[in-house]
């Protein structure tokens, strides 16, 4: 019972975010531009969804009877593993990871132009469909 509700969560959470990346998404596209607060806004969106999938995936990992490792990059492993990922979707969660990390460790060097063009080409949307399916 704790998981349902836990990915139901998960999910409310990704409805309200994708809200946002979409709405940004579509303001990118007609050329509007950001203020330093908008873009970290973004970037803290991006960072929340990513956390929470990490969370996810741990979570399944050990609903399945599976060690739950440490390392984010290591549970998307595993859990790749476990459902039987093709290897494209398991490398762009390890760039979707790294761009967490980046805007964790290494937010003096972010490029924000190439995150902007990630928020218009929707690549977010990798990690709410797997937010949004209470199943996985």
């Amino acid at each position: 019972m704790q998981l349902e509700i836990y990915l139901r969560e998960t999910a409310n959470l990704a409805t309200e975010y994708q809200l946002i990346l979409d709405q940004a998404a579509t303001a990118i596209s007609a050329g509007q531009s950001f203020s330093k607060l908008e873009q970290n806004g973004l970037l803290h969106v991006l960072q929340v969804i990513t956390e929470n999938a990490i969370g996810k995936a741990k979570h399944l990992l050990k609903a399945n009877g599976q060690p739950t490792p440490v390392s984010a990059y290591d549970a998307m492993q595993k859990l790749a593993t476990l459902q039987n990922w093709p290897d494209a979707t398991l490398t762009q969660w390890q760039a979707i990871i790294g761009l967490r990390n980046r805007i964790v460790h290494e937010y003096m060097n972010i490029d924000m132009r190439l995150v902007l063009k990630l928020i218009e080409q929707k690549r977010y949307q990798l990690i709410l469909d797997f937010l949004l399916n209470e199943k996985t």
